[in-house]
């Protein structure tokens, strides 16, 4: 790695946020730099072991580079993860979306200030299908006969069921059936994906052994190293595993620089050297991500405030831990017997049951919250049954007080040693026991500071009692239900919880001084510098975050990719960003304008010259009609055209390029992604003095109906006062299904309409005009004077 590297983009960590940007970014042709502190993980190599469990934390301070990072604050304690796919590798593969009544608007915090999500449930929908498809999500397969004797995801069911509460399956990335389609089956081998694998290991479908909290060395988990970094490394990013980033800063003339160091868990005991030791290394880039988790990026930003003057005040805000809570459920029966539930058999979590929110409607609810059931791995029984010597709990104990000391800080006196004994031996983790997971709409009022070189909180259960207390009562009542005893994590005697969802610190927000970041996750006043994790999170998520944050994450890379380099200071010598592939799952390859099947996910190669340029209309459409011109419902889109080879296109008489981006109108269930688009310009009218502007797009509506918007605007001769109203308007049909072109006339209209290009929109078209590739200013030139030409040859005298 030689000093003065640079990338066009350096993305810190490879979490949920961070490895969609590696991907969307790599595969648009960008150079791409992911930098994570932790080590990589092949199925197989997970700790299992005592003295590989020692191993398995993150402290380089005391030579440990495992995977759980544990820490201890005044208020409360979190584990979070370190090592290639980030929180993926310990996280229980829950992929729930943020409710839609729960993106509130100016709620007021018990301190003062406004929690406001500057998003909507429509901005993140078509972005929430792109990552699910990406991670595999299915629910837990409880009508198969393998899996239907479950005990744990039937009791929930039961005890919702009587509690008149919600239930389902939880949406799971897991593989429960070795490729998409086939029936599942236990411990099956797993076809190979659309990727090269990034490990050199094979992969079987899930067990049910209940080890998802502490890494899947089945390769059943779809985590993030097997889908979106394998997806990142096929398209060429560079992913560097044990290069921690110590510190960020502006470039002088544009860009940013990030320094870090190189971990070497495998260096001889007497050359160790701490991290104040170990040598640094720069390298700059264009954008940076970062995507680092919560405590991560805040620490990041912290410490780099005096070199981001005019930060947002905002940093540190808005903290919570998304209203986590563990209890335990004990000695089940069921009419006077031991009622099975098998926490250790299946996934760690299975089912969730919802409780209401005085947002959806429900007046006194209070805030909303998930109750999930939870597992542990099934060695753990063996564990806990054969621990018989004496020596072998004194170990135990001792481990668990040095890697857990800091929980039981300023605690009160009083045998903490016997309630853990009672929770985790003498069959208190048996197979009438089952812990459950709370989770919801905790207040975010903590903030994030440093002490030095330490990350401290202020946050503490106290604004959020009533919403803890009603978590609680319900579990309990879920308990009585079960005829089961319910006991409070021990930690919980202090009011302190246990969080693996830490959120905020650096929140979006409308404005700098409400948030750090714009809702793409930009950071005000810093053009290119970007937000991809929890961290900015302007409140809790509700259910899990995970798949919020890869949607967020996917959201601002499409943002990113149609602005292109606009907002980036020039004198960098890198070459603009431009429109990839337009947040598709898989392969995530655009329209092939070929018709051979493959990809045109990157515009310049072997020598060619792109175009592309950015456009939004807006007007009306109606359901049910065939003609345009009716007034209707508000409907928009914005599509990002590009030319993959300007010669080819000024060559063509239809000259073709292709369109990404989405449409927007409530009729269509919000804004929806283009799946495959198609752009003539100036096509052959029919006529000498007629041309056609035409938009073919593909997409799929809000209830799963695949739909095509055609669209055309009609140039033909008239007075020079023409030419805008010609220009700018376009008329369309939506046609049901994917039709192919020259079967319009055949396919069914769902219905018809008219848009506009505002004046300010047609400034903005004017300035998103890029090109890549060599003589881009000659290319933009012949592309100009085409335009021109076509225009005169309508318009011109004759």
């Amino acid at each position: 790695m030689a000093a003065g590297e640079h990338a066009d983009v350096i993305v810190v960590g490879s979490g949920f946020g961070g490895s969609v940007a590696a991907y969307r970014l790599a595969a648009a042709g960008r150079s791409v730099v992911v930098l994570e502190r932790g080590r990589s993980y092949p199925p197989g190599t997970f700790a299992r072991s005592p003295s590989e469990m020692s191993r398995a934390f993150w402290d380089p301070g005391e030579n440990l580079y495992g995977m759980f990072d544990v820490w201890g604050f005044r208020g409360f304690d979190s584990v979070v993860a370190s090592g290639l796919g980030g929180g993926s590798l310990i996280y229980a593969n829950v992929l729930l979306r943020k409710d839609e009544t729960w993106f509130v608007r100016d709620e007021p915090l018990p301190g003062g200030g406004y929690e406001h999500w500057p998003v909507t449930r429509a901005d993140l929908d078509p972005h929430y299908d792109v990552v699910e498809r990406m991670l595999g999500a299915t629910p837990y397969p409880l009508d198969r006969p393998a899996y239907a004797g479950t005990e744990k995801t039937h009791a929930m069911q039961d005890a919702a069921a009587e509690l008149g509460l919600s239930w389902r399956l939880a949406p799971l990335a897991v593989s429960f059936a070795p490729a998409p389609g086939a029936e599942p089956g236990i411990g099956l081998p797993i076809e190979p994906g659309p990727y090269p694998s990034l490990h050199d290991a094979p992969r079987r479908t899930c067990r049910l052994c209940g080890e998802c909290n502490i890494g899947c060395n089945d390769g059943a988990k779809n985590t993030l190293d097997h889908t979106y970094l394998a997806a990142a490394a096929h398209h060429g990013a560079d992913l560097r595993v044990l290069h921690e980033v110590r510190a960020i800063r502006p470039r002088a003339g544009g860009g940013y620089e990030v320094d870090y160091l190189v971990h070497d868990p495998d260096e001889p005991e007497g050359a160790r050297r701490s991290r104040r030791e170990r040598p640094v290394t720069t390298m700059s880039c264009d954008r940076l991500v970062l995507a680092a988790g919560t405590y991560g990026t805040a620490f990041l930003l912290l410490r780099a405030r005096e070199a981001f003057p005019g930060l947002s005040d905002a940093l540190g805000s808005r903290f919570c831990g998304n209203g986590d809570l563990l209890t335990f459920l004990l000695r089940a029966t069921d009419r006077g017997r031991v009622r099975p539930l098998d926490a250790s058999k299946g996934p760690v979590i299975t089912s969730t049951i919802r409780l209401p929110d005085d947002l959806d409607g429900v007046p006194g609810s209070g805030r909303g919250a998930y109750i999930e059931d939870g597992g542990y791995p099934g060695f753990v029984d063996w564990m806990l049954e054969g621990a018989d010597s004496s020596a072998a709990v004194a170990r135990a104990v001792r481990f668990l007080y040095e890697r857990f000391r800091a929980f039981f800080d300023m605690a009160p006196d009083t045998n903490l040693s016997a309630e853990l004994s009672e929770l985790v031996g003498a069959g208190a983790l048996s197979v009438s026991s089952l812990p459950l997971l709370g989770m919801g709409r905790d207040v975010p009022d903590g903030m994030l500071r440093l002490n030095g070189e330490r990350l401290e909180t202020a946050w503490t259960t106290r604004t959020s009692e009533a919403y803890f207390e009603r978590v609680r009562k319900t579990m309990q009542r879920i308990a009585d239900v079960l005829g089961a005893e319910y006991a409070d994590n021990p930690t919980w005697f202090r009011k302190r919880v246990i969080t693996v969802h830490p959120v905020g610190g650096a929140p979006m927000g409308r404005h700098a001084g409400e948030g750090v970041c714009d809702s793409y996750g930009e950071v005000f006043g810093f053009p290119g510098l970007y937000i991809a994790d929890g961290s900015a999170m302007p409140g809790p998520v509700g259910p899990n975050p995970s798949l919020t944050i890869a949607a967020l994450s996917d959201r601002m890379c499409t943002r990113l990719l149609e602005t292109g380099d606009a907002g980036v200071p020039r004198g960098s010598g890198r070459a603009p960003l431009s429109a990839g592939p337009a947040g598709g799952g898989g392969d995530g390859a655009t329209c092939d304008l070929s018709g051979s099947g493959g990809s045109a996910g990157r515009a310049s190669l072997d020598g060619r010259t792109s175009l592309s340029f950015t456009e939004e209309m807006k007007g009306f459409y109606r359901e049910g009609v065939r003609n345009p011109g009716v007034p209707g419902d508000r409907f928009a889109f914005r599509l990002t055209i590009t030319v993959d080879d300007v010669d080819r296109f000024l060559a063509d008489q239809d000259h073709l390029a292709r369109a990404e981006g989405w449409i927007d109108a409530a009729a269509c269930g919000g804004r929806r992604l283009v799946e495959r688009g198609w752009f003539n310009l100036f096509a052959p009218g029919g006529a000498p003095d007629r041309r056609l502007m035409r938009y073919r797009l593909h997409f799929t509506d809000g209830m799963d109906r695949p739909r095509t918007l055609t669209g055309w605007k009609n140039v033909f001769h008239g007075p020079p006062t023409d030419i805008w109203p010609a220009t700018t308007t376009m008329y369309f049909r939506l046609l049901e299904g994917h039709v192919p072109d020259g079967h319009d006339d055949t396919a069914p209209v769902a219905g018809a309409g008219t848009l506009h290009i505002e004046l300010g929109d047609f400034i903005r078209q004017l300035t998103s005009f890029r090109t890549e590739g060599p003589d881009g200013r000659a290319a933009l030139d012949r592309f100009a004077r085409f335009f021109a030409g076509n225009l005169w040859d309508v318009y011109g005298p004759g």
